[in-house]
């Protein structure tokens, strides 16, 4: 499996993200977490939801809405469905244990200078390498 290398769409999708947590920042005084946005959501009183819910429905209709007006996203997995769930149980206790998700640790944290998401992001990133070098090279194929 090769993986197709698109520095201008990451650049201009990054751009984005660091450009939401600023705003969200300068303007509400929260950190763009997507995993704290989605436990405030799903919290049955908290004052904070319409915003969260707001975030949460955005990050999810912006790529509805570029798919309307003509963008292409292919997504394609070697793995089951099974596995992609078990995967996604896996990341949700690792961002429990974590106090945090990529986003919340990896682009405000670190912009933050926050020590603790330092480590948490160095550690995301050595995981998903040793997981990507066994997967591809190990016994993956």
């Amino acid at each position: 499996m090769i993986t197709e290398f698109t520095p201008f769409a990451s650049l201009f999708g990054g751009i984005l993200i660091g450009l939401s947590a600023v705003i969200l920042m300068a303007f509400n005084g929260r950190i763009a977490g997507m995993t704290a946005m989605l436990g405030g959501v799903l919290s049955p009183s908290n004052p904070d939801s319409p915003w969260r819910l707001a975030f949460l429905v955005g990050a999810i209709a912006a790529p509805m809405i570029a798919t309307v007006l003509g963008a292409e996203f292919t997504f394609a997995s070697p793995t089951t469905g099974a596995l992609l769930a078990l995967g996604g149980v896996i990341v949700g206790v690792g961002v429990t244990y974590g106090s945090g998700c990529t986003s919340g640790h990896g682009v405000c944290g670190i912009a933050r200078l926050s020590p603790r998401s330092l480590v948490a992001t160095l550690t995301f990133m050595a995981t998903t390498f040793a997981t990507v070098t066994l997967i591809r090279h190990g016994f993956g194929g």
